[in-house]
């Protein structure tokens, strides 16, 4: 194929930090392993992918960069994009920096240092929620002083990891970064909250925010928790009547309408690397296992984002235990379709599946229509660019999650 023809694609990584924002994804950081070395991805660019014509490209960025990382959490308010805590060659951080991704021509870096109130300790593996314009994060692995320990059930101390007086460990804490004034709140939380854990997952409905599995010592849990995320209340463990999802850390949750959410993948208690597919309805409370789910595609420390029309992307992670085995690390991006595509949806895919064959009638379209069009064609021809004969693409069309 000539140098001006072919597909770029996001390297392969895992740890790293996405967001949607418009019809994009973004993704930055996360590491790889090279000659059974552990590399973490440039902090100076920002990969994109444009959802509606399925094509990659990256920026270089500026400003105040990150040092590489990985483990960090990503979140997106307003068009600005968030990163705060991770593990770089130094160890744990608590740095927090934004970009702000509609300024397409410099994407600027600014680490935020002089905000209001008191930041988390250094930690990664976390997760958080958005509300607000709050990025609420809870819990993750890091780091404290002694002097720091102030409430034994808030932080679990790794046995095996502590020096003179710095401790490391799991926390359950609840932090809240308010975009709007720049400043770190920990509130007063009430009620009997979850153990402390890493590597879980926490997702949003309105006011509510969800938390499932994670990590604390060498358990991998299944608990379902809920927060009011005005009151600070945590409520008591979720249960259900039937069955519900094995344990699980380093697993993605995320809300595709009002009361269903998506669980997908993750490493189980046996350090199997799991492609599994789970709904979650809040108003039923009850979970159902999807059906029908590649089982070759087993996915860890991936990214999910909510796409256009309820579309679960996935992108990146792992499909082998990183703790044993950290070579296989990907760069394809798993679709999943959670609701009925729209007729206008199901009309521009099959032209794009077809342009060639109605190639003069295009023409016809008004021109914000013809745009979206090409959009869908430039979509399908770079799916079949990256499909090599017997494989399948790069972007999977996974599986359609039925009525809850």
């Amino acid at each position: 194929m000539a140098e001006a023809e072919r597909t770029i694609v996001a390297e392969e990584r895992s740890g790293h930090c996405a967001v949607v924002e418009g019809n994009c994804l973004y993704v930055w950081g996360g590491y790889v392993s090279i000659a059974e070395n552990e590399v973490f991805l440039p902090s100076d660019e920002i990969w994109i992918y444009d959802m509606d014509s399925g094509i990659w490209h990256t920026h270089a960025m500026g400003g105040d960069v990150p040092p590489p990382m990985s483990g960090s959490c990503g979140a997106c308010v307003n068009g600005i994009m968030y990163i705060f805590g991770g593990y770089d060659e130094n160890g744990y951080t608590n740095q927090l920096y934004c970009v702000n991704l509609h300024d397409r021509g410099g994407f600027t870096w600014k680490k935020i240092v002089h905000s209001n109130g008191c930041p988390p300790t250094p930690r990664d593996k976390l997760s958080c929620w958005v509300y607000k314009d709050k990025i609420i994060f809870f819990g993750g692995y890091g780091s404290k002083m002694l002097s720091e320990l102030n409430d034994a059930m808030n932080f679990n101390v790794d046995e095996a990891s502590w020096v003179g007086e710095m401790f490391w460990g799991w926390n359950n804490e609840v932090h809240v970064f308010d975009t709007s004034g720049d400043s770190w709140i920990q509130p007063l939380v009430k009620g009997t909250p979850p153990l402390p854990r890493a590597a879980h997952a926490c997702t949003a409905v309105a006011n509510k925010g969800y938390v499932f599995g994670g990590r604390v010592v060498d358990t991998r849990m299944n608990d379902l928790h809920c927060i009011d995320l005005d009151t600070w209340t945590w409520h008591e463990e979720i249960q259900t009547s039937a069955g519900r999802p094995p344990g699980r850390s380093w697993h993605s949750f995320t809300s595709v309408t009002d009361n269903i959410l998506f669980l997908f993948g993750g490493l189980s208690a046996q350090s199997v690397p799991l492609s599994d597919g789970w709904v979650f309805n809040t108003k039923s409370k009850e979970w159902k296992q999807l059906e029908h789910l590649p089982k070759n595609k087993p996915r860890l420390w991936h990214t999910a984002c909510l796409g256009k029309e309820a579309e679960v992307v996935v992108f990146g992670g792992s499909q082998e235990d990183l703790l044993s085995v950290d070579t296989g690390h990907c760069n394809d991006l798993l679709v999943f379709q959670t609701q009925a595509y729209s007729l206008f949806r199901l009309c521009l895919d099959f032209i794009g599946k077809n342009g060639s064959a109605l190639e003069k009638q295009l023409t016809w379209l008004p021109q914000k229509l013809y745009q979206q069009v090409e959009n869908r064609i430039l979509f399908w021809a770079n799916i079949k660019k990256q499909q090599r004969p017997s494989e399948t693409p790069k972007t999977d069309a996974a599986c359609r999650l039925p009525n809850l």
